[in-house]
């Protein structure tokens, strides 16, 4: 999984600086996809299933809904997690792979192409950051428990906007009783932020599979909790997300619950 998303990141890094040359097109409202996040998921997909054979491919630009993770291995990948940020030059994307068997989280890798550095974690087994140099240090959940200390990442509603006036809510309450929110366009890292203790949160309502696969994993073997929005235990098929330590999750569930 390491070297399937340093590959996929090397090619996002060499045409991060041939932008202009790039074919790009709307799947949606505010959602593009460029030859970059085809060619990086093809990069993935290649080097996992030469190792795995067997396994199950759920990629976000090949993603085909008849498709089921089974229960055998499968791969959820996220080829660039963040095609906006990387189209206008703005360098924070990533590439995104988690890994379940039957249908259980195992392990996760999230490599920020812009940067190098990169979150992994297996089940059991802790998470990690490594830098841009290779180095693996153990990283934890904050333990901030005051909200008026706390920084919490977001995600606004784009795509579906049924629940805008919920997160308005929400917003608003989450900004006047912290010390901020930031929102940074790429879901992996966001929750690789939680894990390394630079968010103490994060909630966003409309996210897929590929977003959150790796980084849930991340954030569980730092000392996270994850859920949804409405507290249910968080799976890689939910599409609303609140993570962050223990303290500030419960507090967030609160503020959610109570404006939704």
């Amino acid at each position: 999984m390491h070297d399937a998303a340093a590959r996929a990141a090397a090619f996002i890094a060499t045409h991060a600086a041939q932008l202009g040359a790039l074919t790009w097109e709307h799947k949606g409202p505010a959602d593009f996809v460029s030859d970059v996040d085809r060619g990086a998921e093809a990069i993935v997909r290649d080097v996992l299933l030469a190792a795995f054979p067997d396994a199950v491919f759920l990629g976000e630009e090949t993603y085909d809904p008849s498709q089921v993770l089974g229960e055998g291995l499968a791969f959820v990948v996220d080829p660039l997690d963040g095609t906006t940020n990387f189209l206008h030059g703005f360098p924070w994307y990533a590439v995104s792979i988690g890994a379940l068997h039957a249908g259980e989280l195992v392990a996760g890798v999230v490599r920020n192409a812009a940067t190098g550095e990169t979150f992994h974690a297996a089940a059991g087994a802790g998470a990690w950051r490594r830098d841009a140099r290779g180095a693996d240090a153990r990283i934890h959940v904050s333990a901030t428990t005051d909200p008026a200390r706390a920084l919490v990442g977001t995600g606004f509603p784009f795509k579906h906007l049924a629940h805008l006036d919920s997160y308005q809510r929400q917003f608003a309450v989450v900004t006047a009783r912290t010390a901020g929110i930031r929102r940074a366009g790429a879901a992996a890292l966001d929750l690789c932020d939680v894990a390394c203790g630079r968010f103490d949160a994060f909630w966003e309502h409309t996210l897929a599979p590929w977003d959150i696969a790796a980084g849930l994993l991340i954030v569980r073997e730092a000392g996270g909790v994850t859920s949804d929005l409405a507290g249910d235990a968080a799976r890689v098929d939910h599409t609303s997300l609140l993570v962050g330590n223990p303290a500030m999750h419960a507090w967030m569930l609160d503020v959610v619950r109570s404006n939704t």
